[in-house]
């Protein structure tokens, strides 16, 4: 199968890795902000305490740190190839992206601030904070899928 760009017969094994790390990342944008509101019942200075952030640590380290880039490398390789520059439902893809990079970044700025004892925002707004990536998940999925402009 001949395909078109820099990446040719590439291009499917491309799409395949950036899903894959697509899953991995989105895996670990849910299970951050539920893990924050477990960590936020424990006491500070606690045994839990310091468990807590170290699985935090860990999900950062193993998991949300190694598949966001490979997600951007692959996901810009596939941009790049394509020229889907000039496509609506890419450029609205590609701004949800950078959303949701910003908001990986956001969740490990606030587990920063867990490890440092601080607890700024409350269990509810935790929890509604944990819908985010649902929510552009879908949106993402359709403008790939559908393409509807």
């Amino acid at each position: 199968m001949e395909l078109a760009g820099f990446l040719g017969s590439a291009t499917l094994w491309i799409k395949a890795a950036h899903v894959i790390f697509v899953i991995f990342f989105m895996a670990g944008l849910f299970m951050m902000p539920r893990f924050f509101v477990y960590h936020h019942q424990t006491a500070v200075g606690s045994d839990e305490d310091a468990k807590w952030i170290e699985r935090e640590d860990r999900l950062r380290k193993i998991i949300l740190a190694p598949a966001i880039i490979f997600v951007w490398v692959f996901g810009l390789m596939l941009a790049f190839n394509g020229d889907l520059w000039h496509e609506g439902w890419f450029l609205a893809k590609f701004l949800l992206v950078i959303a949701l990079s910003g908001y990986h970044g956001w969740m490990i700025g606030y587990a920063k601030k867990l490890a440092k004892g601080q607890r700024p925002l409350t269990e509810k707004q935790l929890r509604l904070l944990n819908e985010v990536p649902g929510i552009a998940a879908v949106l993402i999925v359709i403008l790939v899928v559908v393409r509807p402009f």
